[in-house]
């Protein structure tokens, strides 16, 4: 039977009621159960991320063994391939993480990761140009859920000074991908032949085919969220949710879907700004992911050694995305942080632009790739942390992630075969994308500062019948009681403060 939100919402509530706070301190180790909600939670999101960007970014390393010719398509035409993958994987991520509130993460996400599991088999059975258009469109339509999806999934489980750690753990798997996929490449290429198809080919069909039995294995591995979760008991269950709600996420362990939370997001001038940071690196990532193999042959190198070059480019990532989401948790500052990084982007692609070496255009590849992939998790968490609201929280991270990966349709379009080798249009619209990224975090930081000062003087206290406050405006809101205040307006009540 399915698991309705009113049902988990009264649910949850009967847990935290049921079971005192006595008896859940006594029954629960806390640093105990938050390593067990880590292995539980994040190590499987985390392979099934790999497996997106792996399978989303393949086709720059097929492309390198000979795939342009077998299908008779022209750049241009590979370029338009790339770019009609966006427009689903845009446009469906804010209905899809709806859902995913609505339904069980466990059968969602492991259903939509089957389907482009499939997509992705299907490529290397492609014959044409038309065949390669199509199935970019689904694999965009089917893999549009999975990356916001799990963003939003992790928020409902650890609070506001633990998400970083926990998203960067799980995007190191891209970095993991990108330097996976040039090995793996490298080594599936040598299948050339076998049962009549080119390398190329193979590399779509075994990695299409093992996304396929992951897919099939998460229905019984993904754990739901954790009002409902198979490896808690009462007593830790209430603890998570008592916990998260401590934390300024009132609506831990459910709540009632209302159109009119999704329209809160829509209205909410974060959810616009965070736009523009999600912009600004996005579309480089794209950027980065799909032509680092290309941009490192085009500097004179051969495809199977551009391949195994980018993997230590990759390597380097991984490791300062996780330190910078640990740091992130630590000092609290993420805008400080976004606004370093981004910086470093700057001057990493300026080094691209102006670069007539190869060994120094490498060096700012190592750059560009060191503030790309932690500038991701440390923003995620940043702006995740200052929205609630469940199903707000869902929309805004869906659009935002929307709108940032729509620009991969223009960032996979920039680097033409007529600037090889030096690509210096591309480099300098990647260099816009950073640039929009910095100034819109600078942005959020002061706005966000300048809400939390306006709430300190209670310009935004609400009127709580029964409750005298003098600075209360009947303007802000009447409720019955706080906690109806704090579910009704979620980030927006006078109490919230924004994590800066």
């Amino acid at each position: 039977m399915p698991f309705h939100d009113s049902d988990k919402q009264s649910a949850s509530k009967e847990v935290v009621a049921s079971v005192s706070e006595a008896t859940v301190e006594a029954a629960v180790d806390e640093r105990k159960l938050l390593r067990r909600i880590d292995w539980h939670v994040v190590p499987w999101l985390a392979l099934l991320y790999l497996l997106n960007f792996l399978d989303r970014g393949n086709i720059g390393n097929a492309r390198l063994y000979h795939m342009q010719d077998d299908l008779h398509i022209t750049d241009q035409q590979y370029l338009i391939a790339l770019t009609v993958f966006f427009f689903p994987y845009a446009l469906f991520e804010p209905p899809s993480n709806v859902a995913l509130r609505r339904l069980r993460p466990s059968r969602w996400l492991s259903f939509i990761m089957l389907v482009w599991g499939i997509v992705m088999t299907m490529h290397g059975l492609a014959r044409n140009y038309g065949d390669l258009v199509a199935l970019r469109v689904l694999l965009g339509l089917a893999e549009a859920g999975l990356y916001p999806g799990v963003v939003f999934y992790l928020s409902c489980w650890y609070k506001r000074s633990e998400l970083g750690t926990r998203v960067a753990a799980f995007f190191t798997s891209a970095t993991v991908a990108g330097a996976f996929s040039g090995l793996l490449a490298a080594a599936i290429s040598n299948m050339d032949g076998v049962g009549g198809k080119p390398g190329w080919s193979w590399i779509f069909i075994l990695e299409g085919l093992f996304t396929v039995l992951c897919a099939v294995a998460s229905f019984w591995i993904l754990e739901d969220f954790p009002e409902n979760a198979k490896f808690l008991n009462d007593a830790e269950r209430s603890w998570v949710i008592s916990r998260l709600q401590d934390d300024m996420k009132f609506s831990a362990g459910g709540e009632k879907f209302k159109i009119k939370y999704v329209w809160q997001s829509i209205k909410d001038w974060k959810t616009w700004v965070a736009m523009g940071i999600y912009m600004g690196f996005d579309g480089p990532l794209f950027a980065f992911s799909l032509f680092t193999p290309t941009i490192i042959n085009q500097l004179g190198f051969e495809a199977t050694v551009a391949n195994l070059l980018s993997v230590p480019v990759y390597a380097w990532a991984c490791i300062v995305t996780f330190g910078v989401g640990v740091l992130g948790d630590r000092i609290g500052h993420r805008a400080y942080i976004n606004l370093a990084l981004f910086s470093i982007g700057l001057a990493g692609y300026i080094i691209l632009i102006a670069s007539r070496k190869p060994s120094l255009s490498y060096f700012a590849v190592y750059l560009a790739a060191a503030a790309i992939y932690p500038t991701i998790p440390n923003s995620v968490a940043w702006v995740s942390s200052n929205v609630e609201g469940s199903y707000k929280r869902s929309a805004t991270l869906g659009m935002a992630i929307g709108w940032g990966n729509l620009n991969g349709a223009v960032s996979s379009n920039v680097y033409r075969a007529v600037d090889k080798p030096w690509y210096r249009l591309g480099h300098g619209i990647v260099l816009a994308y950073i640039a929009i990224g910095w100034l819109c975090s600078l942005l959020f930081y002061f706005l966000l500062r300048r809400e939390n000062a306006v709430r300190e003087t209670g310009a935004r206290d609400e009127v709580i019948e029964g409750v005298d406050n003098p600075r209360a405006n009947p303007r802000n809101g009447i409720f019955k009681s706080e906690e109806e205040a704090q579910m009704e307006k979620g980030d927006e009540w006078s109490g919230f403060r924004y994590s800066l």
